[in-house]
């Protein structure tokens, strides 16, 4: 028969660490820390297993789960001397989510479950407290009506705001046991009001209706949006964990926190993490109390006047951190852990990997394989390419005058600038259209996470450096400012002042997550020193991975950056970017316009010393490392003018009518152009153009070989090529322009010929084409487009529903489609090297700097990728992690 419990406590666990897939991450390391002899209350998980029967059963579930849950909260019973549902000694017992990925925030959780009207006097005389069971109460009341029967919390909190302002109370702690008692019966009655039922009295009913809260909240919208955004995919489910409470309100000797063995904002190796005394754990995250430091050093550093737990609670504290290092020790990786005190004894609620930004990836990878702690390839595991994004754009410049708003928590390092808006459909709304913003809140919650991404950063009044602000934003790479206390938010009116200075929805604000900063107005940034813990980590990447990395560059300041960040030469030159400058464009439409060869020649003679020194100066920048040069690819409707201004002006440069250059401009008017006139196609027509670009690049080649006192190697690549004659016909051209350069220079330039595979005839005859093709190219945008039908330009319209849907695994103009683009990548890789095994293969679309497709790229065996300057270093460890996954796959 199927287990679908498993329990854990006492030293002892049915499960372990191994079994995450069916017990989900909580519910593992709750095991293995019970295993470990740890303090873990003790519990039982309910498997991902069940939550897909749930979903395949009409939310129904398994005939004998409800017979092994009894028999699992007998066991815990037996542990803790109490029996769940008994009116004298009451089992009280928290439910809580547990997917195999950790999703922070994103599923819901019910504490104090248990209590009713009987049980509530039963736990006052048991703990001798009767301000403690109540406050429990209440909390459970609160939490189980939202999270179970769908009841907005704020009806609860307006109510607790009103009774505190009347009493003049400040703190939720300053309310009494008679307090809480008040207000447990107007709790009660906000139920029956919104629900039509009273707040259920029946402990097991409570169980059940959380277990399928729970199992429900796996497909609410925060869920969904959090798992798309980090690619979990929704057939692996979520476990239920069950566990016996431990009370961190049960007085001065009590208390809750979050912590982290090592800083996850900066990677430093010290203990970080807040606490709170006489609290539950909701209330460290929620922001509504100012925590505590747990460290001395800490709370010095905060210039905090609130004692840290180090200095209120020491026997507990050292005990605290000799479970974190053990805890580190064991797992050999950063550990984000909470913890309940309860009357002075230490109970650990959850150990998991912590989230952390991509410094502190970074810099806790390199120092564990110094300390031994782990390998170095397990060290190139341990961060995420796609998260040094973080680390690649600028800071603020020190030096930059700041007028400061207000000041925060560093929450989130890094600095963003862009427009205030208040909500997340508006963050997500301003996104759509291209503009930058910064979601300001109160406090964040789950249900903004749509808005947190769409954000360059954000600002909340309220919650501290582990509040859900913080923790979200460091795990989406976002600069974070929590709790600025002193900043106002006016939501009706879109509005947030400070001291008398007030900023509406649209102003511009600059955020330093770094420091805490609120400025005013857009501020200037500096470029990253990608020294340190980054070189020894991408050092460490480059000894171990077979591809190169180019970058696609066609201006010397791209060029320049993508050489900073160690892109092993240029992968795709795009010259038709090169002509849109004034000096250039007239020149290019003079060209284009011509309607015989002489006037084309003329045109292309002014440009032929643009494009030379063009050229020069990339090859003399990559000093030595292969270039390679897209020939003429342009949709000629981009170069076509457009008003009687620009008619006007190409028209006096020709010498010709306006009237004349109008009509041939409307003989060049294509319906679909990026399948019109184009690529090769021009070099065909026009093969005057090749002409001039191949001997521009042969001379340039020539003038930096000779400044830099190295070889040149020139790859020319002809675009959108779908029949061998076609590149035999421009490559006949090439070769004779060499040996025409060669003849006048007496200089031997060294020089490939190869094309761009992006159209699927082109891959299906690959095998013909490399006949002549030296290389290959797969530039997948085009490839993309022309074997889905899709165009990119067009394609966020409808999009969105194909990958919502499951329709699309994601979009394909960011992650390659390995199924249908990727076979064809396939098919040409291997026909190419039959008919030439010598063949260079490479890709230079964007899916160049996407991890998923780069590992592919490695599947695939291609030379290298190429990709966007400030992506080089994302594709290094990428490519590094493709090679090591690689030999794993082997050694298997």
């Amino acid at each position: 028969m199927t287990k679908w419990v498993y329990t854990f406590g006492d030293g002892k666990a049915e499960g372990n660490a191994s079994g995450r897939n069916l017990l989900g991450g909580k519910g593992a390391n709750l095991a293995e820390m019970s295993n470990l002899g740890l303090p873990v209350p003790p519990g039982f998980t309910i498997t991902t297993e069940v939550c897909t029967y749930f979903y395949a059963h009409s939310r129904t579930y398994p005939e004998t789960l409800q017979g092994d849950v009894d028999a699992a909260l007998a066991h815990i019973g037996t542990l803790t001397g109490r029996q769940f549902g008994d009116d004298v000694n009451p089992l009280l017992v928290s439910v809580r989510s547990g997917a195999r990925a950790s999703m922070p925030g994103m599923m819901d959780t019910v504490l104090n479950l248990g209590l009713n009207d009987a049980t509530v006097q039963a736990l006052a005389k048991n703990a001798g407290d009767e301000r403690f069971a109540y406050d429990s109460y209440r909390r459970f009341i609160q939490m189980y009506s939202n999270v179970v029967l769908d009841i907005d919390p704020h009806n609860f909190e307006d109510v607790l705001e009103e009774y505190k302002e009347r009493k003049g109370y400040v703190l939720d702690t300053d309310l009494t046991a008679a307090d809480w008692q008040r207000l447990i019966v107007d709790y009660k009655k906000i139920v029956e009001r919104e629900s039509e039922k009273p707040f259920p009295q029946d402990p097991r009913a409570q169980l059940w209706g959380a277990i399928g809260a729970v199992f429900s909240s796996w497909m609410n919208a925060r869920a969904i949006t959090y798992r798309r955004l980090h690619d979990i995919p929704e057939s692996w489910g979520t476990a239920v964990n069950v566990q016996a409470m431990v009370f961190g309100n049960m007085g001065d000797t009590s208390a809750t926190g979050v912590a982290f063995t090592r800083n996850p904002s900066t990677g430093a190796h010290e203990l970080y993490g807040e606490f709170l005394v006489n609290a539950q754990g909701e209330d460290v995250v929620a922001g509504i109390r100012t925590p505590q430091n747990i460290t001395e050093a800490a709370r010095i550093a905060a210039q905090s006047d609130k004692p840290s737990m180090e200095t209120v609670m020491p026997d507990v504290y050292n005990q605290f951190v000799r479970v974190t290092q053990l805890l580190e020790k064991h797992y050999r990786d950063m550990q984000d852990l909470e913890f309940t005190v309860e009357r002075g004894k230490l109970w650990m609620l959850q150990a998991r990997s912590g989230k952390r930004t991509a410094k502190a990836a970074l810099r806790t990878a390199v120092e564990m394989a110094n300390e031994g702690l782990i390998t170095r390839e397990e060290a190139i595991a341990r961060v995420e390419p796609a998260a040094l994004d973080q680390l690649l754009h600028p800071t603020i410049d020190p030096k930059a005058p700041r007028k400061i708003l207000a000041a925060g928590l560093p929450a989130s390092p890094g600095a963003a600038c862009g427009e205030i808006v208040f909500s997340s459909d508006d963050a997500e709304q301003l996104k759509g259209a291209g503009r930058k913003v910064i979601l300001v809140r109160v406090e964040t919650s789950p249900e903004d996470i749509h808005g947190m991404h769409a954000s360059e950063g954000i600002l909340t009044t309220r919650g501290g450096m582990t509040s859900h602000a913080a923790v979200v934003a460091r795990g989406m790479g976002k600069p974070c400012v929590s709790g600025a206390g002193t900043v106002r938010v006016d939501y009706a009116n879109e509005t947030l002042s400070v001291a008398g200075t007030t900023l509406k929805k649209g102003d511009i604000i600059t955020i330093d997550g770094t420091s805490g900063q609120v400025l005013i107005g857009a501020v200037a940034m500096l470029q990253p020193e990608l020294s340190g813990d980054f070189g020894t980590l991408m050092g460490w990447a480059d000894a171990v991975r077979r591809m190169k990395v180019r970058t696609n560059a066609e201006t010397p300041a791209d060029a320049r950056v993508a050489r900073t960040f160690g892109a092993e030469g240029i992968g795709l030159c795009r010259t038709e970017h090169m002509f849109f400058e004034d000096d250039r464009i007239v020149a290019v439409r003079e060209m284009i316009l011509s309607d015989n060869e002489k006037g084309r020649r003329a045109a292309l003679a002014k440009l032929l010393p643009m494009q030379r020194q063009d050229f020069a100066e990339l090859f003399e920048i990559m000093s030595g490392l292969p270039v390679t040069i897209r020939l003429l690819d342009p949709p000629l409707h981009e170069f076509l003018p457009h008003t009687d201004e620009e008619i006007a002006e190409v028209a006096k440069a020709m010498n010709a009518s306006a009237e004349r250059l109008k009509q041939r401009s409307a003989d060049l008017h294509e319906f679909n152009p990026m399948l019109g006139f184009r690529g090769v196609r021009l070099a065909v027509a026009f093969p005057e153009i090749a002409e001039m670009q191949a001997r521009a690049i042969f001379e340039g080649a020539i003038a930096a070989s000779q400044k830099t006192g190295k070889a040149v190697t020139a790859e020319i690549m002809v675009p959108l090529v779908m029949t061998k004659a076609e590149l035999d016909l421009v490559k006949a051209r090439i070769d004779a322009m060499h040996a025409a350069v060669k003849q006048e220079t007496g200089v031997d330039v060294p020089y490939q010929v190869g094309t761009m595979i992006e159209l699927p005839r082109a891959a299906l005859r690959a095998g013909d084409i490399a006949q002549t093709a030296e290389f290959f190219s797969f530039g997948t945008n085009d490839l993309t487009q022309t074997t889905l039908g899709i165009s990119r330009d067009d394609a966020s319209s409808f999009l969105g529903p194909y990958t919502a849907k499951g329709l699309l695994p994601h979009d394909p103009f960011v992650t390659l489609d390995q199924e249908g683009v990727g076979e064809l990548v396939q098919l040409a890789a291997a026909r190419g090297k039959a008919a030439r095994p010598a063949i260079k293969l490479g890709i230079c679309g964007e899916h160049g700097g996407d991890p998923a497709s780069i590992a592919f790229c490695e599947k695939a065996g291609l030379d290298y990728v190429s990709c966007s300057p400030f992506r080089v270093p994302i594709a290094r460890l990428a490519a590094a992690q493709a090679a090591l996954g690689k030999k794993a796959a082997s050694q298997a």
